[in-house]
């Protein structure tokens, strides 16, 4: 961008706060009672927050009392109709569910007569949950205390992604209590499939009623609750992509091995389906049981740039390494790497990851038979330039040319990977606005998690896409999974602060 000329605000400069006193000052009047007016209303808007607290944490608790679980269908279509009216509620028009091949969308626009418009991707379904693994009912949303935190709703989608994606929404309809308009203009695009792959996401964005309206917006984000326990906070330039699918082996398509369960004593006589399942996994790694060996895995993978190896490097030299394992539970990296090289790995590698094994019999004491039937249920992860399609073709012909063309690969959801650059308009913002609050954040290639952004970031969109939002929470996919309320670290924002963050950056990008 050209410096500032003729009155014309330098945006670049003004957003990262660069501008000198004197540049600002030779500013035309319009400009600065614009500004003014703007930071009026915010005010305004922020005031609304706490006055709203009670209202915003009992809407999430009974968000999170209504799971929709794709894989197990449950709760549709009671989840996306919810979802539909906390989109309308929030000051959303045109809401309506877009239908797909699975289960359906929510699609929704906020006009607020500004120049910029801005996607927010929504997900209202949620992971899968065995009560009596946690400490507290999962769909329940109680109020709990955390050591060295503070007060935490905890309960299934707490912090994935109802807790930032009901902040988001609270922030609007603190503007709405403030009688304020928006300063940006809003497309919501929401699915309710996220949790199994997004199968079915790209018809709910190529929908004739949704895609127009996309093509107006300078990018796409989505909420989030950034913070770590210490405060810090990531950007993330993008994510991988994932391949979520089954593996079975059965004595039907096998040729060998019974064709229903028989007596295990048969065994010395009769093939096995799930050794020769336990095989064909074994093919897929080393033998150092965790690199992939699948034939031309790696030969797309676009290899970390300098800029990329300096950003790990930065975030490496500012993290407690020790944190970070006492966070996941772990005492070692892979092959004993140190911190700064688990790390690179991270972000450079594509993984074939076993998620589940199920075959024969798992109750309680024993059951002496021989399955006829073994599955594994297997995510693939993916890094530029990596394709979900050409990944799976890859595992497939592996299996054929070991001599494993008999087991299934069922492929239920997937995606490719995203990357956006940090010059972006929309990653500069967030940085600003980061900034703002008193947070110095470090970029970060990619995260190792996946999300559909590439139906974004790839033609015919091609629009920048990120995360945001202040606030923390953990524990997704897991037991005991939380968002924080009210916090006792004055570095890291409770549900007020995570809220007051989305009204910033709305301004910051208007």
């Amino acid at each position: 961008m050209s410096n500032t000329t003729d009155g014309a605000l330098n945006r670049r400069e003004f957003v990262r706060g660069s501008m000198s006193a004197a540049a600002i000052a030779a500013l035309p009047a319009s400009v600065l009672g614009a500004a003014a007016d703007a930071a009026a209303d915010k005010a305004a808007v922020l005031a609304q927050v706490p006055k709203m607290h009670a209202d915003n944490v009992r809407r999430l608790q009974e968000w999170i009392a209504l799971p929709s679980i794709a894989a197990e269908n449950r709760n549709y279509p009671q989840g996306p109709e919810y979802m539909a009216e906390l989109a309308r509620a929030a000051g959303f028009s045109d809401v309506k569910l877009v239908p797909t091949s699975g289960k359906p969308g929510v699609f929704g626009r906020l006009e607020a007569g500004a120049r910029t418009t801005l996607a927010i991707y929504f997900m209202y379904d949620v992971k899968q949950f065995v009560p009596e693994e946690w400490s507290s009912p999962p769909l329940e949303g109680r109020l709990v205390q955390k050591a060295g935190l503070g007060t935490v709703c905890m309960g299934r989608g707490a912090v994935n992604q109802k807790g930032p994606e009901n902040s988001f929404l609270s922030a609007l309809m603190a503007f709405k209590a403030a009688g304020r308009k928006l300063p940006v203009n809003l497309v919501l695009v929401c699915e309710g499939e996220e949790e199994i792959g997004s199968p079915h996401f790209s018809e709910i964005v190529n929908n004739p009623g949704v895609l127009p309206e996309l093509k107006k917006c300078i990018g796409v984000f989505m909420p989030e609750a950034a913070q770590d326990r210490d405060g810090g906070v990531q950007v993330s330039l993008g994510a991988k992509g994932v391949v979520e699918l089954e593996l079975v082996s059965s004595g039907e398509k096998w040729g060998r091995g019974p064709k229903h369960d028989i007596h295990s004593s048969l065994e010395a006589a009769v093939d096995s389906p799930s050794w020769h399942l336990v095989q064909a996994l074994n093919t897929l790694i080393e033998k150092d049981g965790h690199t992939p060996a699948v034939e031309g895995f790696y030969d797309k993978v676009r290899p970390l740039s300098a800029q990329q190896k300096k950003m790990i490097e930065d975030y490496c030299a500012k993290t407690s390494e020790e944190t970070v394992k006492r966070t996941l539970g772990v005492d070692h990296w892979v092959h004993d790497t140190a911190w700064v090289e688990s790390r690179m790995l991270l972000e450079s590698r594509p993984t074939i990851n076993i998620e589940g094994l199920v075959g024969g019999y798992t109750g309680p004491g024993g059951k002496t038979v021989l399955p006829h039937r073994a599955v594994a249920k297997i995510d693939m992860r993916l890094v530029p330039d990596m394709t979900a399609m050409d990944t799976l073709a890859k595992l497939k012909a592996h299996l054929a040319k070991h001599g494993f063309a008999d087991v299934e690969v069922n492929m239920s959801g997937g995606y490719d990977p995203t990357q956006t650059d940090p010059d972006s308009r929309l990653i500069q913002v967030q940085l600003a606005t980061y900034r703002q609050l008193g947070v110095d954040p470090l970029l970060w290639p990619r995260s190792a998690g996946s999300w559909p952004g590439c139906v974004f970031t790839n033609a015919p969109l091609s629009l920048p896409a990120g995360h945001f939002g202040m606030g923390n929470g953990t524990g997704a996919h897991a037991p005991d999974e939380y968002y924080l309320i009210e916090s006792t670290n004055p570095k890291v924002q409770g549900l007020d602060g995570a809220v007051a963050s989305f009204v910033e950056y709305l301004y910051a990008l208007a």
